[in-house]
């Protein structure tokens, strides 16, 4: 009740920073502008489903693949989506694999590994996490790698001799 009007009379008046800009630095496509501040968007290349490549592939985007690939795939720090009609034989080095497809080879994944439930993996799989679903087909070895914190603790454990006193 008495709240509601001394809140609308006693709010303080705005800092500077949040003072309207004056006509001098009105920009009139604020676009290019607010592009830096925003996050980053994913670009994504896709291989459509009647596309075949043998050969190496590399790159600094996310990549779904629905034909066929024969070769090395590496994406670094980016997303591999193998597609339903996807058919890999490749060994694959990127930050995170979704497998709805089929994959012959090896997957290196810094992130994560995820085999959708029509999805087939025959090859080793290093990663940090992995998604098995109910109805995936997968055939090799796993070998969970752990967060780099784990293995700088160790070498400072070696470095004490056995059976040294302090």
């Amino acid at each position: 009740m008495w709240n509601s009007k001394q809140s609308q009379n006693d709010q303080p008046a705005p800092s500077p920073a949040q003072q309207p800009q004056s006509q001098s630095s009105y920009n009139p496509n604020p676009v290019p502008s607010s592009r830096p501040a925003a996050p980053a968007a994913r670009n994504l290349a896709c291989l459509g489903a009647t596309i075949e490549v043998k050969g190496q592939i590399s790159g600094d985007e996310d990549l779904q693949v629905d034909g066929k690939v024969t070769g090395p795939v590496q994406l670094g720090s980016q997303k591999l989506t193998v597609g339903r009609t996807g058919q890999l034989n490749s060994e694959i080095s990127a930050r995170e694999v979704i497998v709805y497809g089929k994959v012959t080879g090896n997957l290196r994944a810094r992130d994560r590994v995820e085999i959708k439930k029509d999805g087939s993996v025959v090859g080793d799989i290093t990663t940090a996490r992995i998604s098995v679903e109910d109805g995936a087909y997968f055939k090799g070895r796993i070998e969970i790698d752990r967060p780099k914190s784990h293995v700088s603790s160790e070498p400072e454990s070696a470095e004490v001799p056995v059976g040294a006193s302090n």
